[in-house]
């Protein structure tokens, strides 16, 4: 897990260290120290610990006009036992949607698995950005995971589904990502 490492080749148009009003203003990153370590196994240095143990995160952008912020992750997405999305909303959501943020990629190809327990907090960060236009995708996660969401039924309130399972995003530039996206969404609705 040591080698995969945040998508950075969106450097030069966005870092949430150097974002005041990013909630990793300030972080500073090494390169070679690995500390951090979901189970027994070492991750990248790049990746963000906002309060789970085995999920870690990187803020890849956040365009303060468009009030949206893509998301990558990394790990296990354990809301049974680790409660990953009371972490993830308060920490890190609730930061950016104080500040205007109301859509939200979330690229899940390195979440391993995902055990939800129930949908409140996933609801709670929905009513927050649907009546400002929002909206909430994940794209690119695993098969089984798609499936467990559902299962759960936080469908209702994240984009989550197969036809999000394989899109390159990383061929955009980030706001051509958002646009792609809110474009596909609204192809959707009508």
């Amino acid at each position: 897990m040591h080698t995969i490492e945040p998508y950075w080749k969106w450097r030069d148009f966005y870092t949430a260290e150097e974002d005041e009003q990013s909630p990793f203003f300030g972080r500073e990153y090494s390169e070679f120290e690995f500390s951090d370590r979901i189970y027994n196994f070492y991750i990248h240095p790049q990746w963000d610990y906002f309060g789970s143990d085995t999920l870690y995160l990187k803020l890849l952008y956040v365009d303060y006009k468009k009030g949206a912020a893509v998301i990558e992750f990394l790990g296990e997405w354990n809301d049974c036992v680790r409660n990953d999305i009371m972490f993830l909303k308060r920490e890190v959501i609730d930061v950016l949607i104080q500040n205007g943020i109301n859509k939200f990629v979330l690229i899940g190809e390195n979440i391993l698995e995902f055990f939800a327990d129930g949908n409140e907090y996933y609801e709670e960060w929905y009513d927050d950005v649907k009546d400002s236009g929002g909206w909430i995708m994940a794209l690119n996660f695993r098969e089984h995971i798609v499936d467990e969401m559902q299962q759960a039924n936080i469908h209702h309130y994240i984009h989550v589904s197969e036809q999000y399972a394989d899109i390159s995003w990383r061929k955009y530039k980030p706001n051509h990502l958002i646009d792609y996206l809110d474009d596909l969404l609204i192809k959707l609705i009508e």
